[in-house]
């Protein structure tokens, strides 16, 4: 009897034993789960974080071209416009700095410089669109205002940078608090959000395509000129374009019926094994891209030495009287932006564009669909007004270096004959177009001289 009690008891203990590894083993994978769903949000969070401060970034270095343009415009009716756009750009950089996982007080000044750009451009749009022109104060407040922008953006583009190279999470910000905040910044750069918000407290009162590539669609395609074409036809004009002695193989790709311009594509291998893909219009057999990548370890050909190629290879290809406009170098490759001229007036809606690698100048892409859209004969003769009278419509600050007649396109599908100045005020310059017919100021535009090229916004 006391065998089978013994018996009994040990069976128990077993039993209980048994319970106690499964409960043990429930626990583990609850925690893995829980552990597993934390991290998931942990990164969600991190990701709209980032989603909002880089949205943030982008906004705030609008703010900063907008005040900029704002500066030397002189016409009502492109100043309201310009107004207008600043107040929605600092609006929507209000609304993504109000998601960042910091506290209201720590920017406090940075939230009432935004929600001051804002209201008082839109009182001068208003003021502009009743064809008012804007005071000597006015502009004041504007140069103001452009001042402490340039500081918040460079205070931005630090901590992207920063956060970029993973020297802090917004994690660790809404976990420790604002001290941390102001701790990491300061570790990471000497102008933080702190020392920006004093700045503000004097304050009581903002590929690369280039210029005019928003506008390069046209439903009347007026350089689509020719006949159809076919398939055998297309596949001929691609392996004369790239050359039949360099072609080690060519494959069809079919054709792209439904595309802005119908294409026959196709696949090439050359004989360095290097793939090109190339588009063949239905319509005329006119090239619409050519594209190779390749590793490109050294940069020995200069910027000079490329835009004469790129200017040469278009006039072997049979794109005659085309004129460098910008261009940006990335990786080894700099793609140069190109113009058609008539009678010495550029045509900005006329746009190809061609990839030159600078390891030994080989043309590595190009692009026609601004050209195949736009291109024709146009008449430049429609001008109305001197130079020296389109000057007189300048700001008086403008520095002007160069000017000469331009066609721009507009967002209404329509061009426009312009003289175009280039010039300065203070350190930033500008693109002023004025209408070569009325005197009016039709658009301004920023250049950015950079490292890796010339940039206009």
């Amino acid at each position: 009897m006391n065998k089978l009690i013994d018996w009994k008891n040990r069976l128990k203990k077993g039993h209980m034993l048994s319970i106690i590894c499964v409960l043990l083993i429930i626990v583990a994978i609850l925690g893995v789960i829980l552990y597993k769903k934390q991290t998931e949000y942990r990164q969600a969070s991190e990701n709209s974080y980032n989603m909002a401060f880089f949205e943030l970034v982008d906004y705030v270095q609008n703010v900063e071209t907008y005040l900029a343009k704002s500066l030397i415009s002189t016409t009502s009716e492109h100043g309201a416009e310009t107004l207008t756009n600043l107040w929605r750009e600092a609006n929507l950089a209000q609304s993504y700095l109000s998601m960042l996982p910091i506290e209201s007080q720590e920017l406090e000044n940075t939230e009432k410089f935004l929600n001051q750009v804002s209201d008082y451009s839109y009182s001068l749009s208003r003021k502009n669109i009743y064809d008012e022109d804007l005071t000597q104060e006015d502009l004041t407040n504007l140069e103001e205002l452009h001042g402490y922008s340039v500081e918040l953006e460079n205070t931005l583009n630090q901590l992207s940078e920063d956060l970029n190279n993973g020297r802090f999470k917004w994690g660790e910000l809404t976990e420790k608090g604002t001290e941390a905040f102001a701790q990491q910044v300061d570790n990471i750069s000497k102008e933080s959000f702190s020392n920006l918000e004093e700045n503000f407290h004097e304050y009581a009162g903002l590929i690369y395509d280039g210029a005019f590539s928003e506008h390069l669609t046209s439903q009347e395609k007026k350089g689509l000129t020719g006949d159809d074409i076919n398939e055998e036809k297309a596949k001929q004009i691609a392996q004369d374009f790239v050359g039949n002695d360099s072609i080690k193989e060519i494959a069809n790709l079919g054709l792209s019926e439904n595309a802005t311009i119908p294409a026959f594509d196709f696949s090439i291998t050359n004989k360095n094994d290097e793939n090109i893909n190339i588009s063949i219009s239905k319509k005329g057999g006119h090239i619409i891209y050519m594209n190779t990548n390749r590793q490109i370890n050294s940069e020995i050909i200069s910027q000079e030495e490329a835009l004469k190629k790129a200017k040469e290879f278009l006039e072997q290809k049979g794109f005659n009287n085309m004129q460098e406009t910008y261009y940006l170098k990335q990786e080894g490759v700099m793609t140069v932006n190109c113009a058609y001229t008539q009678d010495g007036v550029i045509a900005y809606p006329d746009l190809i564009k061609v990839k030159v690698a600078l390891d030994n100048g080989e043309i590595m892409g190009i692009e026609t669909t601004g050209y195949l859209n736009n291109h024709t004969q146009r008449n430049v003769s429609n001008v109305k007004i001197s130079g020296e009278e389109a000057k007189k419509n300048l700001n008086k600050n403008l520095q002007i270096e160069t000017q000469r007649l331009a066609i721009i396109p507009t967002e209404w599908q329509t061009e426009i004959l312009c003289y175009e100045f280039k010039g300065k005020v203070d350190d930033k310059e500008f693109l002023v177009y004025i209408n070569a017919e009325n005197g009016r100021e039709e658009d301004i535009l920023i250049i950015t001289n950079t490292g890796e090229g010339t940039v206009v916004s």
